[in-house]
């Protein structure tokens, strides 16, 4: 009995010896190098090894069958063989390296993040409120980013040789179709929104994603809070005006209200009648705006919308008239956002939108009247699939509506009318690939079909980024980009066709130890802009788009807030050559809104001891062109260089409560826009002109802001 117990214990151990498999292998990086303790193991046992110095590995399983064999180790993605173990022999695996969200290579060639949670920030959200001369208008804060232009008869955002009809904005992802306030020829605008809305702005200047298109030359991406951090109620009381917020939250909900009033009476007093201009009523502005968010388990709802009204009544000098001329204005603007995004769980999301606005304007000209009324709408939907750290991919498809209608009334000849009824469709897909920590690409498409035109467009973009080493990075983009002639010429023309913008961008980054320092190349091709034969687009015009041209140039930034103790500083360059043929242009030209070189130094200096922040912003650009019909060349003459420096103050008088001081254009330069000439030669044959100074150029507020959180506690030094 003895004899066969043994007999059946030794057949039973030699079949194990006779079942067990021996694993085999090499683990290595991506250049063949031998990775030292990765970790390999059969899924689901206990059975595995470590890799040795030159790589290797050995150990025996009885598993049998189809297995899983898994290899992993930080810093590298896991690697996954299935088969028969049998053939897990003499391995060769190669690991990839992974890719690290925070120290990771990024895209950014043609785009400034502002925001606490982007790593490639170069500026912080409060920067839009506190730089000197901006007001807290979060479009003049970035007018001190290289590849913008500061119009200062404007107001609005100019980047890279490229009109301001070439920047589109962007709420939470849907079009803002109209973003400025309302104001009279040849004094600057101010954007409709509040800078405390939002928790990020991404500012394109040229490159961007095939997510959003109709903007030849930028996009401006602004992202309202998901979730406010407290219950506060704000006030704030100018020398021109005032306003209220407050922000309520219950549970995963919460409702932000803001209103305000301006009224420039106070400032109007003081501009010089040298500067052409006569208030009949001062320039009066209400608005008011309200964000409402509901955020679920995977969910988050936004609901925004914002209301402004604007009324003036103004004088102003034509060189063309003994008298000054009347312009008055009422302007009504209404504007609804509404944003869903849902996360399911195999790593998909859904985000759909839409957004709709309401624009009226009641102009007088002298005695000549013009009525006009827009209703825009955008509808959007997106999916977005994240495959690993490594692919993502998303796609969507948006459709915009816009209905325009005007009616110009003359006492001696009657009403004309014009407008029209574009709709459009977009598709769009795009895919960021992350091959590693070193090297990542964005492919994108976008194809577009306008209704009103008849056009069908298809748009390829791409963008490059490479990381050689631990703080620089080199970035390449390209793309084509197309935008639907602006109203003023498809309310008279609509067979047209879109005009179209290629751009090409080679860009370095380096960040470390609170400095960062950026600079882009770029090259810009215009085709197919529009032309008439008027001096502006009238019903009677020809128009072609037999248009083009180019804008090319080098932008260079530095910000340092480590190096000297309480002060940030930045410091911006921008070299622009351009030229345009478009218009009623005779030939291709520099316009007037493109000088050639612009620079812009802002700090921000903070005095414990005075518990104030001082802050100076100086901007300087060169002569900008302007035709003389004196001279038989076509905008070859320059104005004076622009320069500005401008002030601001904050004193923090307790943890709730700052006093504020600012001056823009501080030492009053005169600064000249351009030159109005006369439609007709005097007697001695000369056209006489006049200069255009904006009456806005120089402006200065007194100002106090008071937060009250319901715990009768805020910090406002971290604020400045």
């Amino acid at each position: 009995m003895k004899i066969i117990f043994n007999l059946i214990t030794f057949l039973l151990c030699t079949g194990i010896v006779f079942a067990q498999q021996t694993i085999t292998g090499k683990v290595t990086d991506a250049k063949n190098n031998p990775i030292e303790g990765a970790n390999i193991y059969l899924e689901g046992t206990y059975d595995g090894a470590s890799s040795d110095a030159n790589g290797n590995f050995s150990f025996v399983t009885a598993e049998e069958g189809l297995q899983t064999l898994v290899v992993s180790i930080l810093s590298y993605e896991p690697h996954y063989e299935a088969g028969d173990v049998s053939y897990f022999k003499d391995l060769h695996i190669k690991l990839m390296e992974s890719v690290n969200s925070l120290s990771g290579v990024t895209l950014t060639a043609g785009t400034f993040e502002a925001g606490d949670n982007s790593k490639v920030s170069v500026l912080k959200p409060l920067d839009i409120v506190t730089t000197a001369g901006a007001a807290g208008d979060f479009v003049a804060a970035l007018q001190t980013l290289p590849g913008t232009t500061t119009v200062n008869e404007d107001g609005r955002l100019f980047v890279r040789g490229g009109t301001a009809d070439e920047t589109q904005i962007f709420i939470d992802g849907l079009r803002v179709f109209q973003p400025f306030n309302a104001t009279p020829n040849n004094t600057p605008t101010r954007g409709r929104f509040s800078p405390f809305l939002f928790k990020g702005i991404s500012f394109s200047t040229g490159g961007y994603s095939a997510e959003y298109g109709q903007a030849l030359s930028s996009v401006l991406l602004l992202n309202t809070t998901d979730v406010p951090l407290q219950e506060k109620t704000d006030i704030s009381i100018m020398s021109v005006g005032g306003g209220v917020g407050h922000t309520e939250i219950w549970g995963d909900q919460s409702l932000s209200l803001n209103t305000s009033y301006i009224n420039l009476a106070p400032y109007e007093a003081l501009i010089p009648s040298t500067q052409g201009v006569r208030w009949n009523s001062p320039f009066e502005a209400i608005s008011g705006e309200a964000v409402f968010r509901s955020k679920g388990e995977k969910s988050m709802f936004k609901l925004y919308t914002g209301f402004n009204h604007t009324n003036l009544d103004i004088e102003q000098e034509d060189v063309n008239f003994d008298d000054y001329v009347r312009f008055q204005l009422k302007n009504n603007n209404l504007y609804f956002n509404s944003s869903y995004k849902y996360f399911f769980a195999n790593d998909w999301s859904l985000t759909s939108g839409a957004s709709i606005a309401w624009d009226t304007n009641d102009i007088g000209i002298e005695e000549d009247k013009v009525n006009a009324k827009e209703t825009s709408s955008h509808i959007k939907v997106k999916a977005r699939k994240n495959f690993s750290n490594r692919y993502d991919l998303s796609f969507g498809a948006e459709y915009f509506n816009t209905n325009y209608d005007e009616t110009y009334t003359d006492l001696d000849i009657g009403d004309f009318t014009s407008g029209y009824d574009d709709g459009l469709w977009a598709a769009f897909a795009e895919s960021d690939i992350f091959l590693s920590n070193k090297f990542a690409m964005k492919l994108g498409v976008r194809a577009t079909h306008s209704s009103l035109l008849e056009s069908f467009e298809f748009s390829p973009r791409v963008s490059l980024a490479y990381k050689p080493g631990e703080d620089g990075q080199f970035s390449l983009a390209y793309g084509d980009f197309y935008q639907r002639p602006l109203s003023e010429v498809v309310k008279f023309e609509q067979n047209l066709e879109m005009e179209k913008a290629s751009h090409y961008i080679l860009n370095y980054q380096y960040i470390k130890n609170g400095k960062t320092f950026r600079t882009e190349l770029y090259y810009k091709d215009y085709d197919r802009l529009v032309k008439y034969n008027t001096d502006m687009p009238q019903f009677n015009s020809d128009y072609s788009n037999a248009g083009g041209g180019y804008a090319q140039g080098i932008d260079v930034f530095w910000r340092d807030s480590k190096s000297i103790d309480n002060l940030d500083y930045w410091f911006s360059y921008s070299f622009l050559d351009t030229k345009r043929d478009y218009r009623n242009f005779p030939g291709k030209a520099t316009p007037n809104f493109a000088p050639k070189h612009n620079v812009s130094l802002v700090t921000k200096y903070w005095v414990d001891k005075l518990r104030s922040q001082v802050g100076f912003s100086y901007s300087y650009a060169t002569g900008r062109p302007y035709d003389n019909p004196n001279t038989p060349d076509f905008m070859m003459e320059k104005t004076k260089s622009y320069n500005n420096l401008s002030f601001n103050w904050a004193y923090l008088i307790d943890q709730q409560k700052i006093l504020y001081f600012s001056v823009s254009n501080l030492l009053s330069f005169n600064n000249i826009s351009n030159y109005q000439y006369a439609d007709a030669p005097n007697m001695d044959g000369v056209y006489n002109r006049r200069a255009i100074t904006p009456p806005a150029d120089s402006f200065f507020f007194v100002g106090f802001f008071w937060t009250i959180s319901n715990d009768g506690k805020s910090n406002q030094l971290d604020n400045l």
